[in-house]
């Protein structure tokens, strides 16, 4: 498993994010993987678009 930082989610709806996902979507955030979709907002509870999952996934296989 990487690395995990244990701070916060600087996300205006980062409670929302469920507990058993937590380590992983502050992985993704503090490696550029996710950013939010705009007005300090993560949206964790809602569904990716096809174009957020592609976006995703492009800024993952840059992760060097």
């Amino acid at each position: 498993s990487p690395e995990v930082s244990e701070e916060a989610l600087s996300f205006s709806d980062a409670d929302q994010v469920s507990e058993w996902a937590s380590a992983g979507v502050r992985w993704a955030v503090s490696n550029g993987v996710i950013s939010g979709k705009g007005n300090n907002v993560l949206d964790p509870q809602g569904s990716a678009t096809r174009a957020e999952v592609a976006q995703m996934l492009y800024n993952y296989s840059k992760i060097g």
